[in-house]
């Protein structure tokens, strides 16, 4: 469970610091705004956002076992996030995570980490398509200036409340969203990797947004400026009852924490000839999330997007990850203002984006080929995912699986692990 900066300091050099200084400043930028995105998109504040993406990016990156992994808040977490505060609160939400914090370093101790491999790759599919639509259905609201009065937590409701609030519909809000989407789509393809294109054309959605008269929502006019400041730790109120009803929630967080964080950490793997640990890794993502609940803070895991551009831009070792969380802490502490005046319809659109992303569409032709059994499976758990419940759906999805799998017992191992994400 040694963790990888103790031996990548070993031969640690001057070009390798330029490198990771480059890398870690992008990614940080970049991890600005999704941060802020994903925490209100989960019902959150947004400066739990940040507060993730520091605590939980710099644990990461010290504790885990990848060179390049970066840590933080991700869009996977939004539906168990949202599901979490609506039912139990924000308080409660912490304890989970606390929970979900000390399972992931049981798991890490007992070498859970390679378990991960047995998951049925449709299941991963599945919930990951169901994640995908529900994120960008949460975002339609503010994308087009609608006003709900109170957003319900399950799907279906979500899309009668915005039905029913049809008539608020404004074109301000569409205009800017369009536009930002466009920028980050044209920016991620025009511009290097070393090169911050997603704040870019979030700032200038935004400065759209502040035009006179178009009245568009920004973070500060909806949620207040932004601290300056980190929180104090805290302990949330822990009882037997509160720990048996959220054990259900711990373990999907657990569950989608350890899996994205070491999917995450294949990728990277790949894309600079590493070997991961998975102890580490596991474990140092239970201590992310247990600093990040203590400081107030969201899940934390491995994210794949921010990880590749890490690597994109030059990051070869964990100082980079830390240099991300600490250009974080720099805008949170002398930036503020400025993140608060990020239009909310342009945040809808990097949202969606990303969930658009998350779906993976060039694999859907695939999806469409795969053997019967493995297309029911990608078409349950999605369909229980959005209609019923993320923790249903896994546990559906991967007891199904398993036993299809038992029954398929001449199937090709390799055909059952996880793809690059």
């Amino acid at each position: 469970m040694k963790p990888k900066i103790l031996t990548t300091l070993r031969t640690y050099s001057r070009a390798l610091f330029l490198g990771d200084l480059v890398a870690g400043v992008t990614v940080g930028l970049v991890a600005v705004p999704l941060s802020l995105a994903i925490a209100i998109a989960s019902g959150a504040t947004p400066e739990q956002g940040l507060v993730t993406a520091i605590i939980g990016g710099t644990l990461v990156s010290l504790l885990g076992g990848s060179r390049v992994q970066i840590g933080g808040p991700t869009g996977a977490f939004i539906v168990v996030v949202y599901g979490v505060i609506a039912t139990h609160g924000m308080d409660g939400l912490i304890l989970a995570t606390l929970m979900a914090g000390v399972i992931l370093i049981a798991a890490g101790l007992l070498r859970a980490g390679n378990l991960v491999a047995h998951v049925p790759e449709p299941v991963i599919n599945g919930f990951t398509l169901g994640i995908a639509v529900i994120i960008a259905t949460s975002q339609l609201p503010d994308l087009m200036g609608l006003t709900v009065a109170e957003m319900p937590a399950e799907f279906t409701g979500k899309l009668a409340a915005m039905w029913e609030a049809r008539g608020s519909l404004r074109f301000a809000p569409i205009l800017v969203g369009l536009v930002t989407g466009g920028l980050i789509i044209a920016l991620r393809r025009w511009l290097p990797p070393r090169v911050p294109g997603l704040i870019v054309a979030v700032a200038l959605g935004s400065a759209l947004a502040a035009l006179p008269g178009l009245g568009v929502d920004t973070i500060a006019s909806r949620f207040g400026d932004l601290p300056r400041h980190l929180p104090a730790p805290s302990l949330p109120e822990v009882s037997l009852e509160r720990l048996r009803d959220l054990l259900p929630s711990a373990l999907v967080i657990a569950f989608l924490a350890g899996v994205e964080s070491l999917l995450s950490a294949v990728v990277a793997d790949r894309m600079i000839g590493g070997h991961h640990r998975p102890r580490a890794e596991v474990s140092a993502q239970g201590v992310a999330n247990i600093g990040s609940a203590l400081m107030g803070g969201l899940p934390v895991t491995g994210a794949i997007a921010r990880t590749a551009t890490n690597v994109k831009a030059g990051g070869r070792t964990p100082v980079a990850g830390v240099i991300h969380a600490a250009t974080i802490l720099a805008l949170m502490l002398f930036a503020a203002p400025l993140a608060g005046h990020m239009a909310l319809p342009a945040m809808a659109a990097l949202l969606i984006i990303t969930a658009w992303n998350m779906a993976e569409p060039d694999k859907w032709h695939s999806y469409l080929r795969a053997p019967g059994p493995d297309r029911v499976l990608i078409v349950l758990t999605m369909a229980l995912t959005v209609l019923v419940d993320l923790t249903v759906a896994i546990g559906v999805g991967v007891a199904l699986g398993l036993l299809l799998r038992r029954r398929a017992r001449g199937r090709r191992p390799e055909d059952w692990t996880p793809r690059d994400r």
